[in-house]
C-alpha cells in the first residue's frame, strides 16, 4: 500500500503516524509519504520522517499515487471544494477513476461519523473504503487498537493539569510557618478511563478526589486510586454497553441531581466525561447550579464536543458561567501531542495489520474480520453506516 500521512486542521496538534510507525510500515513492505510539517507541532521533523524513510513534499504534491489516507480527525468539508483543494480534487478523481478499475482507495481515522456524516458521504461518493477507529468493538482481541481509550487516559491526566493551573489555589496541603492550606477538593464525573486517569493524576497531586458514575461496577477502581466514590443508589448498568453510560430512569436522576448538587457545590475541581454513545451528552450542571458554586471554581468538560455536561459548554473555550469558569474541552490529549500520536500510532498499527492480505501484507483488504467491519463506513463508495 502507498499510505499517505496529512498534517490536521488547526487547533488538533496530534499525527497519526511518528516516524515509529513509518519505519514499521516501510518493514511491510508499504510506501508512505508524509505532508511536510505534519509533525512539527507534536515534537516530530521532517528530518525524522525522511530518516524513516518517507516520501514528503507540500500538500499540493500529494501523490495521486497514495491508496490510503491515514488521519486522526475528519477532513473537513472545505477539502472537498472543486474550487479550492486542487490536492483534493486531484486525488479524489484519481480514486474515483481507480474505483472503475477495482482498485479501491482508503480514508481512515477516528471520524465520528455521529457529527460528520455530510463530510464523509462526500468522500464515500468518490469510491472510497472508510474506516472510522472510534467504533472499535470493546473486546478484548480490539484492545491493541482501542485509540478512544489510549487517548481518554491522556485526555484525563492533561484535564487535571489544565484545571490546577487555572485554579486560583493549590492542589495539595501545604503546611507552612504562614499557616496550613487545605487540600483542593476535586470531583470527578464519569470513571470510565479518562475518569480514572483524573482520579489517579488529581490524588498524585495532593486533592482530596471525589468520583460519581452511574455503574456501580467501578467503585472499587475509584477507591483503588483513592477517591471516594459517590453512591447513588438504584442505577441500571449495562454490561453489554461496552463500558458506556445508559439512560436511567426519571426517579433515579432526580436523586442523582440532589447527590451530586451537595457535591458540586463543595467542589473546587469539577472533571465531567459522561457521554452516551450516539446520544447529546446529558447536562449535569444547569445554569442555576453553575452560580452556586464556589467562587473561582474550575469545570473541565470533556463531554464538550456531544454538546456538555455543563449548560452553556461551548468546546474550545473558557466561559465563566456563573461562578465557575467552564472549559469545553473535546481533545485535551491533542495538548501532550508527542505521546498520545505516539500511542494512536501503536493502535493504527495493530488495526491496520488486521487489513493485511494473508498472500501479502502489502496489500490491504476489508476481509470479514468483526472489527473491521464494526469499523466499516464505506465499502467502495457505498454507505454503510446507518445513523
Amino acid at each position: 500500500m502507498f499510505i499517505g500521512i496529512l498534517q490536521e486542521n488547526s487547533p488538533e496538534q496530534r499525527v497519526a503516524a511518528g516516524p515509529d510507525l513509518v519505519q514499521a510500515w516501510l518493514s511491510k513492505g508499504h510506501t508512505v509519504w508524509v505532508e511536510s510539517g505534519a509533525g512539527a507541532l507534536a515534537a516530530y521533523s521532517d528530518e525524522e520522517y525522511l530518516a524513516a524513510g518517507a516520501q514528503m513534499s507540500s500538500r499540493d504534491a500529494l501523490p495521486t499515487e497514495v491508496q490510503a489516507l491515514v488521519t486522526v480527525r475528519c477532513p473537513d468539508a472545505s477539502r472537498l471544494s472543486s474550487s479550492g483543494k486542487a490536492w483534493a480534487e486531484a486525488w479524489l478523481n484519481t480514486a474515483r477513476d481507480q474505483g472503475a478499475q477495482g482498485e479501491t482507495r482508503w480514508l481512515i481515522g477516528t471520524l465520528a461519523p455521529d457529527r460528520n456524516a455530510d463530510t464523509l458521504k462526500q468522500w464515500a461518493s468518490f469510491g472510497l473504503n472508510i474506516l472510522t477507529l472510534d467504533a472499535l468493538p470493546r473486546i478484548t482481541r480490539a484492545q491493541s487498537m482501542d485509540v478512544l481509550s489510549s487517548q481518554a487516559s491522556i485526555g484525563g491526566y492533561q484535564a487535571v493539569l489544565e484545571a490546577a493551573t487555572l485554579l486560583p489555589r493549590c492542589f495539595p496541603m501545604m503546611m507552612t510557618a504562614a499557616g496550613t492550606i487545605a487540600p483542593a477538593r476535586v470531583l470527578v464525573i464519569g470513571a470510565g478511563v479518562a475518569g480514572l486517569q483524573a482520579i489517579a493524576t488529581a490524588k498524585r497531586l495532593g486533592a482530596v478526589v471525589m468520583a460519581f458514575d452511574t455503574r456501580p461496577s467501578v467503585k472499587e477502581q475509584v477507591e483503588s486510586l483513592g477517591g471516594r466514590y459517590v453512591e447513588v443508589e438504584g442505577a441500571v448498568e449495562d454490561l453489554k454497553a461496552g463500558g458506556y453510560a445508559v439512560e436511567q430512569s426519571e426517579e433515579y436522576r432526580q436523586r442523582q441531581q440532589l447527590m451530586l448538587e451537595q457535591e458540586l457545590l463543595k467542589a473546587d475541581v469539577v472533571i465531567t466525561t459522561a457521554q452516551i454513545p450516539g446520544r447529546k451528552a446529558p447536562v449535569l450542571l444547569p445554569t442555576s447550579l453553575l452560580e452556586r458554586m464556589k467562587e473561582g471554581s474550575v469545570v473541565i468538560d470533556l463531554a464538550a464536543a456531544s454538546g456538555g455536561n455543563c449548560e452553556g459548554t461551548v468546546d474550545g473555550e473558557n466561559l465563566r458561567l456563573g461562578r465557575a469558569l467552564v472549559c469545553g474541552r473535546s481533545a485535551p490529549a491533542s495538548a501532550k501531542a508527542q505521546d498520545a500520536s505516539r500511542m494512536y500510532a501503536r493502535n493504527l498499527l495493530a488495526f491496520t495489520t488486521l487489513l493485511e492480505s494473508s498472500g501479502s501484507p502489502a496489500l490491504w483488504g476489508l476481509g470479514n474480520d468483526e472489527i473491521v467491519r464494526a469499523c466499516c463506513l464505506a465499502e467502495a463508495g457505498v454507505w454503510k453506516n446507518s445513523n
